[in-house]
């Protein structure tokens, strides 16, 4: 069984990320081809944010990945509230601090996978990014081709510091 635990990519051996208030103007994502893979092929993720307080909220989301953001689409199906007082919305606005989860469990633990992203979160309502993340979700989601994704919001998320850990 192997293990391995990779990618962390914050500390001060590496110039493209600082700890202080000045946003981060360049970011690179270094992963393995097998880590590119999985993320590539999941479903499903689970995204964490926390409000202005701190309280979290985790949910689980569809998702794309370009090699340097992710994006989740507020889409068509059934919600609770309206689309622009979901809490995810209201607490990127409040705390940009966002975690995202993608995993994979099996019974035989030798076979357990996760990558842990830590970043930054805006919300897209229109523009180029808007547009790409549109594409991407519509090839990688085929129940998208019917919803209307490209006139709701669309979250962002930069990577700040992913780790990943399983056997991939």
């Amino acid at each position: 069984m192997e293990y391995w635990n990779v990618g962390v990519l914050e500390g001060p051996n590496n110039p493209l990320l600082h700890h202080s208030n000045t946003p981060i103007l360049q970011f690179h994502v270094s992963l393995t081809k097998q880590e590119l893979a999985f993320l590539r092929s999941a479903r499903i993720a689970h995204f964490a944010t926390a409000d202005a307080h701190g309280q979290p909220h985790v949910i689980p989301i569809c998702f794309v990945f370009d090699g340097k953001h992710f994006y989740s689409p507020i889409d068509e199906k059934p919600k609770r509230t309206a689309p622009s007082k979901l809490k995810r919305l209201r607490n990127v606005g409040e705390n940009p601090q966002v975690s995202i989860v993608i995993d994979h469990y099996e019974e035989n633990w030798a076979k357990l996978v996760y990558i842990l992203i830590i970043g930054k979160a805006r919300v897209l309502v229109s523009g180029d990014k808007h547009r790409k993340a549109v594409n991407l979700l519509r090839r990688k989601y085929p129940q998208y081709r019917a919803m209307r994704i490209d006139r709701m919001p669309m979250i962002l998320i930069l990577p700040t510091r992913m780790t990943s850990w399983g056997a991939i």
